[in-house]
């Protein structure tokens, strides 16, 4: 069926109680669009916010940084409408606001990108971008005018998709370019940008960054949360830095540098990182001819050979869709391969369940761990133990678990993980970001794995938290642990790896010693070749 094409013509309207007001005749001649004053948020047992005077400037990309837990995100979801401060004002444009929902926020025109995806999956990508926001047409949906807007909305983020695909189809990262469409459909003056290229390959990153001045030109604010500091710097303006709670300080980037944000960030807590390779030992792990074909065709996984030893910590770099995530979730068992075998410690596991291979020794930090390494209902306790009862650890048969001995091994991996957390029966959610993914590598750890894989270990983890996870890579290796990690930052993979395998449509294309990396050759060796 022909769609009609978007014209200039009056679209579709949307009810008349969602209308946005035409925010050019409230702009006022200050360069501050939104202020706080005092703004606190408390917590059973946490001060997520204390007493923060906050400001968003004008037509400008407003970069906020701050370590896991310095309150970023609970700012965010107070000016976005979800969470209401406990005391202190709210100002948009000099005149104090109520934001007591989404709704109240999006007819101020702020809109926002959550740090964690905010879709449905059996939904469709169109449903996806227009739910709560539809146009109406004689009361009725207009299902063609949104399946044009919808698609042309997509190709500016130049993914090329149609808009009917069920969104569970869709990788992590196209899912991610599907949430920065809902929040461009909106008519939006404030878009708050929680971390939004965390699961984002590189050329993803850029189509983004066009986008982010195209809206400029418009005249929309950015409020910008990442961190990976070299992107930040690239396309910030202004910068703000939050640490435990409160505001530290702010300044134009133009006027600012890497070791300041760093300096700000972290204060006398600041940790440097130095590569020390550890002794290998006997090889522990084997793959040969792993293969896996996608559902719709083609390769997942194409003729897959690689070896990891005892103390070795061997990176995967490659682009998306390049099959990191699937050689990670083979090797577990959590995905069948269609061919190939797979040794640990000298026996064939490729036909055990995961489970077994559980048992056996192998553990792994999924890349998106609100899905797949959380049970967002249970505590933080439950959640890092849940991979250990298999082991009989903290349990015998016929016998409830122990909760001395579980409690105590909890609190001993908090504190090596340096996790903030008031509480371990409080609930997961109750955790930053970046200390859930802290959570979900403690639950690997606590299985006392042989060999450990980390899909992209560090995505929403802050410069300092960062560090931490380097560090236990490296510990883990001296320990005469196997580690597999992947990531698409370069240099995070040239930092840690004793070798770098690179992959490309599901084939390794390099398998480099450290000595043989560089920034080009890994370039190279991730660009598909026909």
């Amino acid at each position: 069926m022909a769609k009609p094409p978007i014209t200039a013509a009056e679209p579709p309207s949307r009810p008349v109680n969602e209308r946005v007001t035409s925010w050019a005749a409230l702009r006022r001649g200050t360069p501050v669009i939104i202020e706080t004053r005092g703004v606190s948020r408390l917590y059973p047992g946490v001060v997520a916010l204390d007493n923060v005077d906050y400001r968003v400037y004008r037509n400008q990309v407003n970069v906020l940084i701050g370590e896991n837990g310095a309150g970023k995100s609970t700012m965010m979801k107070m000016l976005a409408g979800v969470e209401t401060p406990t005391s202190g004002l709210i100002l948009l444009d000099g005149e104090t606001v109520s934001l007591g929902s989404t709704q109240q926020a999006e007819k101020l025109g702020i809109s926002i990108i959550f740090q964690e995806l905010n879709l449905f999956p059996n939904m469709t990508v169109m449903d996806n971008i227009f739910i709560g926001n539809e146009f109406f047409q004689h009361g009725l949906i207009n299902v063609e005018y949104q399946y044009q807007l919808a698609k042309a909305l997509l190709d500016r983020l130049e993914l090329d998709i149609d808009p009917m695909t069920p969104l569970d189809e869709l990788a992590i990262g196209h899912q991610q370019l599907v949430e920065i469409a809902r929040a461009l459909s909106k008519d939006t003056r404030v878009l708050i940008m929680d971390e939004p290229t965390s699961a984002l390959s590189q050329s993803e990153v850029k189509i983004l960054f066009n986008v982010i001045g195209q809206l400029k030109h418009r005249g929309v604010t950015i409020i910008y949360i990442s961190h990976r500091l070299e992107e930040l710097m690239a396309i910030g303006d202004h910068i703000t830095v939050f640490r435990d709670g409160k505001f530290v300080d702010e300044r134009a980037v133009a006027q600012a540098s890497i070791p300041w944000i760093i300096s700000s960030m972290v204060g006398e807590k600041a940790k440097h990182f130095d590569y020390c390779p550890a002794v290998k030992g006997e090889e522990v792990l084997r793959a040969q001819g792993l293969t896996m074909l996608h559902q719709n065709g083609g390769y997942a996984l194409n003729d897959v050979n690689l070896t990891l030893q005892r103390g070795e910590v061997v990176g995967v770099y490659g682009l998306l869709g390049a099959g990191r995530t699937e050689l990670f979730k083979t090797l577990l068992g959590l995905l069948k391969q269609d061919a190939g075998e797979i040794t640990l410690s000298g026996r064939r596991v490729e036909q055990c369940s995961f489970r077994h291979r559980l048992e056996r020794g192998m553990a792994l930090v999924p890349e998106d761990r609100q899905a797949e390494g959380l049970v967002q209902l249970l505590s933080i306790k439950a959640n890092m133990t849940l991979s250990s009862l298999c082991s009989k650890r903290f349990w015998q048969t016929l016998l409830p678990i122990r909760a001395e001995k579980e409690s105590g091994s909890v609190r001993q991996m908090i504190d090596k993980l340096a996790i903030k957390v008031s509480d371990v029966d409080l609930s997961v959610t109750s955790l930053s970001g970046g200390n859930q993914q802290k959570v979900v590598l403690g639950k690997a750890l606590m299985t006392q794995p042989l060999v450990v894989f980390l899909d992209e270990p560090t995505r929403g983890i802050d410069v300092g938290a960062k560090t931490d996870v380097y560090h236990l890579i490296g510990a883990m290796a001296q320990q005469g642990l196997a580690v597999m990690f992947s990531s698409s930052e370069l240099d995070e993979v040239m930092q840690l790896a004793d070798r770098v395998i690179v992959m490309a449509d599901g084939k390794i294309t390099a398998d480099l010693p450290r000595a043989g990396i560089d920034r080009e050759t890994l370039i190279r060796a991730s660009t598909p070749h026909d």
